[in-house]
């Protein structure tokens, strides 16, 4: 149970007092009404004796009394009718509720911390966390006790209101008091008339109510004196004859009304009253006009009504109890509850304002008190002293007789001890009444005239004896009342003689239930042993108790003993928390149906507190469900709008009809607390969940749709996924366009453009719009619940602050208001239909109409449920957001949901990485800057699937949609050898007819047949096409007119596109970038982003080697020519549709070599490849003369016409993949850079000689391809590029993949710290002098002529460098193995064996020796050591003639 205020003891003490009736004069109580009270009224608050009172039981044995209390009331003839007794007890329940304010009491018990008091509303509503902190402010132990006063007031009420019954006489009358007021006429002849009116009340037949504890009832005289209008001589004359008419002990002149009622109100005079009128208001008759309900006093339930009219001549009019209800008793229903609480309020304030005792000094307080005392000490004890000594006379001089019968009896039934016979042997004689005489009434009335007088221990001995007699007389309700007051009397005994008797209880209580059914004495029984179990710590045995009296006939006495059980439960010593939860629940419930919906509210929310977080959804759905009923019934429309909320969020395990109904309870409570404050701001809605980390922002107008052959650009769209390296892509090409604007650095200040921000962009700076364009904004919205929810009207709610960004002044911030559509236009969303467990997104639109600072706040919208919602789980989501599509069930509340997005997490600093920090998240404050130009680019032509290497002619349409113009249009790339827009050089070649009519790609001229396999020359720039400036390649400038566009021009330029020289599919990202001819200070520029997909299939690989000619001179006398081997493959599938390639020209680029003619070509004009063949192409190169701008271009035609390899765009894409080249290589070799600088000199000679081995030449082979598609024949043609750096070694038009080596262990090693020079590789040596032997292929010599054969060789010397050399020759063989000369057979040179030369840079020598044979057969004359050195250098080097042809002769006998 939960703790009370009063120990058990005063408990009971208070619970059982002596009564006296109090019977008054008009005028008496008129002269106490001036002070609001009756006379009962008046004393009641000095009730309570202050001292100790000594009496002498019937043994002459002092006992003393503590602490005493009597009880005053008025005379009431009529028993309380028991639908009133129920009224008053609801009355008393409803009114004691938790005070407002109080620290909460807190239980530990277990791992629960339970709040028990008035925050537990709020405490145990899952939402409210704060709770705990209640505790932690409690600082002392951390054990309370739980006290509920609506059940202590119940029990008091209970226990005062109970009918005085002929079975104990604990609620007779002892004594009356017959009070007059002095100022009467005659007031000894009115105390006679009292006196004869209280003989005939209790003697009378005719009054059957009140019962009298005894015949001779003590009667005691008051003289009541107003000292303020009364005489005080005649007042003390009247004393005086009535003190020798009724002694000294029998009367008494009580003085009062000393105050003049108007005095200064200033003084504080202490109002004792107020405590027990304002407690009991409800049983204060006079404070109700519509019925009649008792002053109920702290101690007793008998009402203090004075009527004015006049009944027998006398005074008082004894009418009907006030207890008596005008309609007929019953159970009342809630209607009639919740208007009596009403009533009961009002009464409450009208009754706390009226001033009590205003009339009253504090002398007159203490001549009450002492009035009290006097009436105790002399006239109440003695008589009760008297009584005493008279019943025990009686009893004894009875003993006889009574001793013997009953010995006799005992004798014959059970030997010495009667046995006690259980209750179902007793028949059923709760009927049977005793005589007022009869000396087993006699014992009892001396007992509970004992027991009034807390003479305990005798009390006990007459219960017991008492309770015999009843027994052997089978008078069950006797025998119950005799066993109850035994136990409670047992308890009583001071120093604890025997333990507490409670299966004299058990039996009281099954007696008064089962046979006298009796509920109201049961539950006496019950309230009285549960607390005395209760203070002895056996919590199970008093719930046990509490629950077995819980029934159907009575609600709110079932709420309450549930309520007590459940703190019985949670004060054990291993506290039972679930118990504890479960009958409060049922308490709650049992509250609900009596009625009492605070506590009914109260039960549920205190039961919550265990339920919750547990994982039992149920329970907690069911709980929070009746929360948000009762608190809506109670008006507490927040606590339920918060209750049914939780239904809502938590991941609900209910069917889907059971949270549609939830819904619409919550959307019904929620419309009704929303009317309360229809000006207050937007509620925060549950429903549905919003992911605000998953909100996206995007920038600008949304992309339009490809219209035929016009493709607009790609850009961005909230359709696209987020992709990190895409996106660091873009901003590395935005980067580098802006740093070649900037000339080669990236401003501080620079801000990449990010057009939509989500969760991985970085959102640390305020994003940038621009005025007039639309900001989308996309909310992803998650329902939870098993039923579609329907969204109106849904829009976004903003905040803006206009500011003029060229100005210092700002403007002051607007909130979202019909009015401000001129600043922000704002779309919504007319229906959106979340389907059940449906995540779904909306995208919500903003205008902003001025510059400033917007703030994006959150969404607001209409949250309502579909009619027939279970229904349409299975509908297509995409049909909700048709107007009008579904009907709403009609109930829908307007509210709001806060976008709150927490940034990143912090983790830079040490004081960032040891605590946790959140940077900031401003997607959604987007500046909205001045008007800037809007570029659109669309595509026309634009090609999906390309061979390798084919070129294909589109075109760019560049439109400005916006109202200012816009310049520097560049577009960048990471392929820039993919597109160009052409060079300088595009419009001075004219078009050739049958390249116009083959809509051919290229600029071509008609050849003239006789220049078939020579070379036509032409020159161009690297500078006409955009390199060579210094600038990075990969930014483009787009020419357009004037290099500007206007507002609304449009401008269509052409552009070629080459495909890759790799297989499969690219993705081909282009920027565009812009700027507005007016400088702004927010936005500087903006782009245009491009993705093309290009799909390549195979075509031609072509593989490339250039050698030196063995022929040292060309036709024009001069040395050093090249031979050039070109080998084409098509590689291509014939899935394509490629029927046959045709290599239609090839041409060379270089700055210092071209070539001359076609060597060895077929009899074909054109060189033809089906699928897999291969073609060999022999080409001579020359040195042409040496440029430092242009490059040759040399065109050799395979055809009838002539593409100009120097003019666009052919010469684009040949410069384009030579800067691409020219990065890759230059990038190798930037690493090894830090080695070449170890030894300066050396390093110089190995680059001579290096450079004799270089060449720089490179080939373009220009095709065409013959495709067959959908019957009809297509003609492709395309280029390939082969970079030949090296003599000898083999180029390819694309780079080889290479095959990655084995996996090999990892090897530590010291680096040395001076790495050994880099010495030629023989391939280099071989070519810094390049050696050439002339000799007849074959000699004939008569040998029997003369034995030796001597034939002429010239040995051609030929100085590949720039640099003089050194040159030795030495003749001498080798020492060569036996094997060799087997082979090669010997013959000797002749002349000298060595020479020595000097060779002047490119210069040709030519030296002739003499070899000499002795006998035929086939030599090699390759024999002679070429050894060569530069001339300021020391070392020597021998020229390796590893790859030289053998110079095989063959020497034949004639």
């Amino acid at each position: 149970m939960a703790q009370c205020v009063q120990s058990v003891q005063e408990f009971i003490q208070d619970s059982f007092v002596p009564l006296v009736a109090a019977l008054c004069s008009e005028e008496a109580e008129r002269l106490t009404r001036r002070n609001n009270l009756s006379f009962a009224e008046l004393v009641r608050p000095f009730c309570r004796l202050t001292s100790e009172v000594h009496m002498r039981d019937p043994n002459n044995q002092l006992h003393i009394i503590k602490n005493l209390k009597i009880a005053v009331n008025n005379i009431i003839t009529h028993p309380p009718q028991p639908g009133a007794i129920r009224k008053l007890l609801h009355d008393v329940v409803s009114v004691s509720q938790p005070a407002e304010g109080l620290v909460a009491n807190v239980i530990t018990a277990g791992d629960y911390d339970l709040n028990i008091s008035d925050r537990s509303v709020k405490a145990s509503v899952p939402w409210y966390s704060n709770w705990k902190e209640t505790l932690m402010e409690l600082n002392t132990s951390t054990f309370y006790s739980a006290t509920t006063p609506w059940f202590e007031s119940y029990r008091e009420c209970f226990l005062q209101s109970m009918p005085a019954s002929d079975h104990e006489f604990l609620n007779h009358y002892v004594a009356c008091m017959l009070v007059v007021s002095s100022s009467e006429p005659d007031p000894v002849e009115q105390f006679l008339k009292l006196s004869q009116e209280q003989h005939r009340i209790q003697h009378s037949s005719e009054y059957s109510y009140p019962k009298w504890f005894i015949p001779n009832t003590l009667k005691y005289y008051v003289l009541l004196h107003d000292v303020s209008t009364g005489e005080e001589q005649r007042a003390d004359s009247i004393y005086e004859e009535m003190k020798q008419r009724y002694g000294t002990q029998g009367c008494y002149l009580l003085k009062i009304n000393s105050r003049v009622s108007n005095r200064g109100a200033d003084e504080q005079i202490p109002d004792p009253w107020s405590q027990y009128l304002q407690k009991n208001t409800i049983q204060n008759q006079d404070s109700y006009e519509d019925y009649t309900v008792s002053n109920k006093n702290t101690d007793h339930l008998i009402s203090d009504g004075i009527d004015s009219e006049m009944k027998d001549g006398l005074s008082n009019n004894f009418k009907t109890h006030p207890l008596q209800l005008d309609h007929p008793s019953g159970s009342l229903d809630s209607a009639d509850y919740m208007k009596a609480s009403t009533s009961l309020q009002d009464s409450k304030k009208s009754n706390s304002g009226t001033p009590h005792g205003a009339c009253l000094t504090l002398t007159d307080h203490d001549r009450i008190r002492q009035f009290i005392q006097e009436f105790t000490f002399r006239g109440l004890l003695p008589h009760i002293e008297k009584t005493i000594r008279q019943l025990n006379d009686q009893l004894i001089s009875r003993k006889g007789l009574s001793r013997s019968l009953f010995s006799a009896t005992k004798k014959w039934f059970s030997g010495s001890k009667v046995p006690e016979k259980s209750i179902n042997e007793l028949k059923n004689t709760s009927g049977l009444l005793y005589p007022p005489e009869a000396p087993e009434l006699q014992i009892r009335k001396m007992a509970d005239l004992c027991f009034l007088v807390q003479h305990y221990e005798l009390a006990y001995s007459c219960y017991h004896t008492a309770k015999k007699d009843f027994l052997n007389d089978q008078a069950m309700l006797y025998a119950a009342g005799a066993l109850e007051m035994a136990a409670v009397s047992a308890f009583l005994q001071p120093g604890a003689p025997r333990p507490y008797p409670a299966h004299y209880m058990e039996t009281a209580i099954q007696t008064y239930r089962d046979i006298c059914k009796n509920m109201v004495l049961a539950e006496r029984c019950v309230l009285l042993s549960a607390e005395i179990l209760k203070s002895q710590s056996k919590y199970s045995e008093a719930a046990a108790l509490l629950i077995r009296l819980t029934s159907e006939d009575s609600d709110l006495r079932s709420a309450l003993l549930l309520e007590q059980a459940a703190h019985c439960f949670i004060n054990m010593k291993s506290p039972m928390v679930r118990k504890f939860a479960f009958h409060m629940i049922l308490a709650g419930h049992r509250f609900s149906k009596a009625g009492q919906k605070k506590h009914a509210l109260r039960c549920y929310c205190q039961a919550m507190q265990v339920y919750k977080g547990k994982g039992w959804s149920l329970a907690e759905d069911h709980i929070n469900f009746t929360i948000g009923r009762q608190s809506f019934t109670l008006r507490q429309l927040d606590n339920a709008v918060s209750a049914f909320r939780h239904i809502l969020i938590n991941d609900s395990k209910q069917p889907p009809a059971q949270q549609g109904a939830f819904l619409r309870e919550y959307l019904y409570v929620y419309k009704n607390a929303t009317q309360l404050s229809p000006d207050g701001p937007l509620p925060q809605l549950p429903l549905p969940y919003i992911n605000s980390s998953a909100t996206r922002v995007f920038f600008g107008h949304d992309r339009r749709p490809a219209e035929g052959e016009k493709q607009a650009a790609t850009h961005v769209s909230l359709d696209q996924e987020y992709d990190s390296e895409s996106s660091q892509q873009w901003k590395e090409l935005e980067e580098q366009v802006v740093s070649v604007i900037n000339k080669g650095t990236t401003p501080s200040n620079f801000q990449p453009t990010q057009f939509c921000l989500n969760r991985y962009s970085d959102n640390s700076k305020f994003p940038l719009a621009v005025i007039e364009e639309p900001i989308t904004v996309e909310v992803s919205f998650r329902n939870p619940l098993k039923v579609p929810l329907l969204l109106t009207d849904l829009s976004l709610l903003w905040k803006f602050q206009p500011k003029d960004f060229s100005a210092k002044h700002d403007g002051e911030t607007k909130e979202q208001g019909t009015c401000d559509e001129d600043m922000v236009g704002t779309e919504a969303i007319a229906e959106f239909l979340i389907n059940s467990e449906e995540t779904k997104v909306a995208r919500l639109k903003l205008f902003p109409h001025q510059t400033g600072e917007l703030h994006i706040l959150g969404v607001v919208y209409n949250l309502g449920s579909v009619q027939g919602a279970v229904s349409l789980d299975g509908i297509d989501p995409s049909i909700g957001l048709q107007t009008g599509k579904f009907v709403s069930n009609g109930l829908s509340v307007r509210g709001r949901q806060d976008l709150e997005i927490q940034g990143p997490r912090l983790n830079n600093t040490k004081e960032e990485k040891t605590s946790i920090k959140y940077g900031p998240d401003r997607r959604l404050d987007p500046i909205i800057t001045e008007e800037m130009p809007l570029l659109e680019v669309f595509f026309i032509n634009f090609p999906t699937g390309l061979l390798c290497g084919e070129i294909r002619k589109a075109y760019v349409e560049f439109v400005n949609v916006s109202k200012c113009p816009l310049t520097a249009l560049k577009v960048v790339s990471k392929h820039p050898e993919f597109f160009t827009f052409g060079g300088n050089t595009a419009a001075l070649t004219p078009l050739s007819p049958s390249a116009s009519e083959n809509c051919s790609a290229y600029k071509t001229v008609v050849t003239d047949p006789t220049s078939v396999r020579t070379a036509l020359l032409s020159s161009a720039s690297s500078a006409d096409f955009g390199l060579g400036t210094g600038g990075s390649p990969e930014v483009i400038q787009v020419p357009l007119p004037d290099a500007v566009l206007l507002p609304g021009a449009s401008v269509q330029l052409p552009m070629w596109l080459r495909g890759p020289d790799e297989e499969g599919v690219h993705e081909i990202n282009f920027l565009f970038y812009y700027e507005s001819i007016k400088k702004h200070s927010k936005m500087c520029h903006r782009v245009l982003r491009h993705t093309a997909v290009i799909c390549t299939s195979r075509s031609l690989h072509i593989r490339a080697t250039v050698c030196r000619s063995n022929a040292l001179g060309d036709e024009e006398g001069r040395g050093d020519n090249m031979l050039l081997f070109v080998d084409v493959e098509n590689i291509n599938t014939s899935e394509t549709g490629v029927k046959e390639f045709h290599i239609v020209q090839v041409s060379s680029n270089s700055k210092h070599w071209k070539l001359q003619k076609s060597v060895n070509i077929s009899g074909d004009k054109d060189t033809k490849l089906a699928s897999r063949e291969r073609a060999k192409l022999c080409f001579k190169a020359v040195r042409c003369k040496n440029s430092e701008e242009n490059y040759t271009f040399a065109d050799i035609v395979f055809g009838n016409e002539q593409i100009i390899s120097s003019a666009s765009p052919c010469a684009d894409f040949f410069f384009q993949s030579l800067s691409s080249e020219f990065k890759r290589t230059h990038v190798q070799s930037h690493t090894h850079a830090s080695q070449r600088a170890v030894k300066q000199s050396f390093d110089e000679t190995v680059r001579l000689i290096q450079k004799c081995s270089e060449v720089d030449l490179n080939i373009v082979v220009l095709w065409k391809a013959y495709v067959v598609e959908d019957s009809k024949q297509l003609i492709l043609e395309g280029q390939h590029h082969v970079t030949l750096n090296t003599v000898g070694k083999e180029a390819f038009s694309f780079p080889q993949k290479q095959e990655l080596p084995e996996t090999v262990l990892l090897k530590f090693f010291r680096p040395e710290n001076t790495p050994v020079p880099a010495r030629p590789t023989p391939e280099q040596l071989s070519n810094l002098i390049k050696t050439s032997l002339h000799y007849p292929e074959s000699f004939n010599h008569s040998f029997h002529q003369k034995s030796l054969c001597l034939v002429p060789v010239t040995l051609l010397l030929s100085n590949c460098s720039q640099a003089v050399v050194d040159v030795m020759i030495d003749l001498r063989h080798k020492p060569t193995s036996s094997e060799a000369l087997e082979i090669h057979g010997s013959f000797t040179w002749l002349g000298q064996t060595q020479y020595k030369l000097q060779l002047k840079g490119q210069e040709v020598y030519s030296l002739q020796l003499k070899a000499c044979f002795v006998h035929t057969g086939v030599y090699n004359l390759g024999t002679p050591r070429v050894f060569a050195k530069l001339v300021d250098q020391v070392t020597l080097f021998e020229t390796s003639q590893q790859n030289s042809m053998p110079a095989l002769i063959i020497i034949n006998n004639i």
